[in-house]
């Protein structure tokens, strides 16, 4: 009996070790995959932002109270969404290649941070250019701009342990650190998401979208979404390029472009 399961688990393993997903795990195996998902995305991320913008523009009418500035809601509370999703995957790759010494998990983390920082700065611009329309200043210290910003912070301070420390084990050690105690942020800024939608249309509790405005929000945020994915794996592809030089595999694809 015992001999049975211990041949049983040897299969399983076997098994495992032969499925193609598993040679992914490593940068050698994750590079020319990258390569084969990042065209899909990038065109999954131009129909659904297209989208988006055809039905923000032409098919959503005019809000009766805010006029044509309420439509910067559908790049404003997209955007906030996808920085937090990537603030969180950010830090769960990080803390996942500091405990396991994983260098997949820490190099796409690395990738993923200045996609996040783009999004979040995009979430303040287009908060300011409502702020201006709506209450005539730029700068408004309600919850959902000052948590942003901090998340911003974060990201920055995240991208420039990276650069100030050389000793890549160091940096991979501080920045997952610091985006542990950024995790405050995040739950500040969920606070805030429920009711930025409700701050848009002046009102002070929850809004009934129509289904025009539903859809172009679900839109924007997957070809939001889309395109953090096309814009990571590009530069993740970079990073794995410099980290792993000095290997046999990378040497043949020095000054080409590889698929």
């Amino acid at each position: 009996m015992l001999l049975s399961r211990k041949l049983l688990v040897q299969g399983i393993v076997r098994d495992l070790e032969n499925k193609s997903w598993y040679t992914h795990c490593s940068p050698e195996g994750f590079y020319p995959f990258a390569g084969t998902l990042i065209p899909w995305l990038f065109a999954a991320a131009l129909i659904a932002c297209s989208a988006a913008l055809y039905l923000g523009f032409f098919v959503v009418p005019v809000d009766t109270r805010q006029g044509e500035v309420a439509r910067v809601l559908f790049i404003h509370a997209p955007a906030s969404w996808a920085s937090i999703l990537l603030y969180l995957v950010t830090a769960a790759f990080a803390v996942i290649g500091l405990v396991f010494n994983a260098r997949l998990p820490a190099m796409a983390a690395m990738a993923l941070a200045p996609t996040g920082l783009l999004f979040a700065f995009l979430d303040i611009w287009t908060g300011c250019l409502w702020d201006k329309a709506v209450w005539g200043n730029w700068w408004q210290w309600d919850l959902s701009t000052v948590s942003e910003l901090a998340m911003a912070f974060f990201y920055m301070g995240f991208i420039g342990l990276h650069t100030a420390i050389e000793d890549l084990a160091r940096a991979n050690k501080a920045s997952a650190l610091l985006l542990l105690v950024g995790a405050l942020s995040i739950v500040m800024d969920f606070t805030a998401v429920q009711s930025v939608a409700a701050q848009h249309q002046g009102m002070q509790g929850a809004i009934l979208l129509s289904t025009a405005e539903l859809a172009t929000l679900l839109a924007m945020s997957l070809g939001f979404i889309m395109y953090a994915g096309t814009a990571a794996l590009l530069r993740l592809r970079c990073v794995i390029l410099e980290s792993e030089r000095q290997s046999m595999w990378v040497a043949p694809r020095r000054g080409s472009s590889a698929p």
